[in-house]
């Protein structure tokens, strides 16, 4: 399992998909709220003049020599839900993510959120 600490000295690194294809650059990390375990990243995609962050899935992830290697094929993140550069994941935005990469949704008893940045 990739841990929160790890992660954060891995930002700028390239994440590629499970082809070896770049999808963006680590930009940061979402934990789950529960395990305060990594559970997303979000990838900076786009043009230099239009960059927004995608999210994926941190499950079976690989970390290389310069880059983290995601479960997931390059097409699929980059149609991810997305937020601005600047932004954070509004929270009625988590369950639509959670369903995009076919991943279950449980928001805490009282509705807390699955996912806080690190």
């Amino acid at each position: 399992m990739i841990q929160a600490a790890d992660i954060r000295e891995w930002r700028s690194y390239d994440v590629v998909d499970q082809d070896g294809h770049k999808i963006g650059t680590l930009e940061g990390v979402y934990v789950n709220t529960r395990t305060d375990e990594p559970a997303m990243a979000t990838v900076l995609i786009g043009l230099p003049t239009r960059h927004r962050l995608v999210f994926v899935p941190l499950d079976g992830a690989v970390v290389g020599p310069a880059y983290v290697k995601v479960d997931y094929a390059k097409a699929l993140v980059k149609e991810s839900p997305s937020i601005g550069t600047d932004d954070v994941l509004p929270a009625e935005d988590e369950e639509p993510l959670f369903r995009h990469y076919g991943l279950p949704y449980k928001p805490g008893a009282n509705g807390e959120r699955q996912l806080a940045r690190r």
